[in-house]
């Protein structure tokens, strides 16, 4: 507990003991009123003074206002146990509910507790620690076993193993050596590491991270917004069904020739204020989500806001890139075909030596296979041209390497050629001087959840799981039937991806979500075209937190549907509890305005149902993988 909790608690207490010695005691006069109302303004102090402050300000219909007229009304007809009591017990669902929101805030924060408090870096043979802030880009930085990553970095010296279990949600360590790039918020477990950072902390993946977390709650959901706009509406319609209820029975008896029982009908109008108020699912919905958003941070899920949450539960065609998602993106050379004359050696060098400046898999698994060093100022006039290739001068040659579409694009004959190609793959084809040279066969590998996954997610209730790739249609189609997709397009330009999506969105209903995942790099116009977009094997990547709704820090497919469940899970206590309170709510108005409930039923369709329901939102803080 916190100290506001403690002194709430004492209050509580404190009060709780008044109230029972001077009932005991059962003094009678003023001095008896005074003693009684001595444990009401303890522990309801606070309540009054937020309603005075929201009558001045305008906010008028709020729980504070509804309470704080309840207890004034029922000291003022003599029931002062009553109205002690009605204060005493809101208080108490009030601490509940702030313990149970700390715990949860305390959960999400150990789970992301990734912000480095320091930097080391050396200084005449010192090692001397300084804020993260303060540290340039290029600066070496030192890590010394057990200590987090500061800032995103490349590794010039040592190697070790690193935790990253707070972004991935993995237990496994990953090792690194020198050359290897390093996020921040990994903790290194073992050896020394000198780290080149490559960029500034405030644009680090920690930091955007924690911003991605710390405002997840900026985005709404449906439910959550149905709360807010019923409770606006809600509060004020109930003030006014229970000064209806005071004043027109008594009014009508008087007209009909009978007592008026003022008495009764205000008492029977303030037990059904206390009913009313919708603390319940004002608080308990919010903290679903807040729960539910925690909860998947700790599986490696970072989703920005509990509306992206909804609307993975209504989810029914799941779209997947090919590379990085449903595959490693891990690319080795299979075979290379020269024609014309030219060797094979010539014709990887020309396509690793244009690949050079690309972070691209493709590139790096042909710098891979050549295996010598590059040397870069050979290599003038580099142009990408997106879902064709690169263009390049290498050593004064015109270099052009990419797909079969490129060949066509720079006018390179290459029609009377044969394809010898025995394996599927990735066909990378080369021209060096407008003259074709042949192609280099790269191959991926499948992950070893992805034929799982995509199982889980139609055992989930996904209608369709499309595959949209670049790739050519052979080693499109060999994955796909592995994988057991439902639908493969292949040989897709970037803008083909969104023409594809665009058909799948016309197709399904409005209710119906469409989610795209991809590795949020060069996938970014698809993402923001679909309804969800969902980053898959972001660790590290700035375009994918960028991009997606919901960022999936490592890259195993599993956690697509993992994602489903745990949005399932959510949605189902929060409808719970919706339905619930409700449901007590409006039962209990009813038999309280016709006398059948008194001040303590009262107080337990109030404070209890908050509880309940509280402790209810408490469980989507936690998953386990068998839900």
């Amino acid at each position: 507990m916190n100290k506001k909790q403690k002194r709430t608690l004492i209050r509580i207490i404190l009060s709780l003991i008044l109230m029972i010695i001077f009932n005991i005691i059962n003094l009678s006069g003023y001095i008896g009123l005074v003693l009684l109302l001595i444990p009401y303004f303890i522990v309801g102090f606070d309540i009054l003074k937020k309603a005075i402050f929201g009558i001045f300000h305008g906010e008028i219909f709020d729980e504070n206002f509804l309470m704080a007229v309840a207890t004034i009304g029922a000291i003022f007809l003599g029931e002062y146990t009553e109205g002690t009591a009605v204060m005493l017990f809101y208080q108490i669902g009030e601490l509940f509910q702030s313990y149970a929101v700390g715990k949860s805030r305390k959960n999400i924060a150990a789970l992301m507790d990734i912000r480095p408090d320091y930097a080391n870096i050396e200084k005449d043979g010192k090692i001397v620690s300084v804020d993260p802030e303060e540290v340039e880009e290029g600066t070496v930085i030192v890590v010394q076993p057990g200590e987090k990553i500061p800032i995103d970095g490349v590794i010039q010296k040592g190697c070790s193993a690193l935790n990253t279990s707070a972004l991935t949600g993995e237990s496994l360590p990953r090792e690194v050596k020198e050359g290897d790039e390093v996020i921040s918020g990994c903790i290194n477990l073992s050896g020394l590491l000198y780290v080149k950072t490559s960029k500034e902390f405030g644009d680090s993946t920690v930091s955007k991270i924690l911003d991605l977390v710390e405002n997840s709650s900026m985005k709404k959901s449906k439910s959550e917004n149905f709360i807010t706009k019923f409770s606006k509406y809600y509060t004020p319609v109930v003030c006014g069904a229970a000064l209806a209820l005071a004043v027109l029975p008594p009014v009508i008896s008087v007209f009909m020739g009978n007592e008026p029982l003022w008495s009764q009908w205000i008492i029977r109008a303030l037990i059904f204020l206390v009913i009313s108020c919708p603390c319940a699912l004002v608080i308990s919905i919010p903290l679903s989500f807040f729960g539910g958003i925690g909860g998947a941070s700790s599986k490696g899920i970072l989703v920005k806001g509990s509306n992206y949450l909804e609307a993975l539960a209504n989810t029914k065609y799941i779209v997947c890139d090919k590379t990085g998602t449903l595959t490693k993106g891990v690319f080795d050379v299979t075979q290379i075909n020269p024609v014309n004359d030219f060797s094979e050696e010539e014709v990887l060098e020309a396509a690793a030596y244009a690949e050079n400046y690309s972070n691209h898999p493709i590139s790096k698994s042909l710098r891979r296979a050549y295996g010598k060093e590059i040397d870069s100022s050979c290599v003038t006039d580099t142009e990408e041209i997106s879902g064709y290739g690169v263009k390049a001068v290498v050593n004064g040659k015109k270099i052009a390497v990419g797909s079969i579409k490129l060949m066509k694009k720079v006018g390179v004959p290459y029609e009377n050629f044969a394809f010898d190609i025995s394996n599927p793959g990735t066909e990378i084809h080369v021209a060096i001087n407008d003259k074709y040279a042949g192609f280099i066969l790269i191959s991926d590998v499948i992950k070893d959840n992805s034929k799982k996954a995509v199982g889980s997610l139609k055992q989930l209730g996904i209608k369709e799981v499309v595959m949209l790739t670049g790739d050519n249609k052979k080693s499109a189609e060999f994955i796909a039937e592995e994988i057991g997709v439902d639908v493969v397009k292949s040989e897709l330009l970037p803008e083909d991806k969104v023409i594809e999506v665009e058909k799948l969105l016309n197709k399904k209903t409005d209710k119906e979500k469409l989610a795209f995942v991809g590795d949020g790099i060069n996938d970014a116009p698809v993402l923001s075209r679909a309804d969800l977009g969902i980053a898959m094997g972001a660790l590290g990547s700035d375009a994918a937190i960028e991009a997606a709704d919901i960022v999936l820090m490592d890259d195993d497919p599993m956690k697509i549907a993992m994602a489903m469940k745990i949005s399932a899970k959510t949605l189902g206590i929060v409808r719970q509890n919706i339905v619930f309170s409700l449901t007590v709510k409006f039962l209990c108005l009813a038999f309280g305005a016709l006398g059948f409930v008194n001040m303590w039923l009262a107080i337990f369709a109030d404070v209890g149902v908050m509880v309940i329901a509280v402790l209810n939102a408490t469980r989507a803080l936690r998953y386990d993988d068998n839900v």
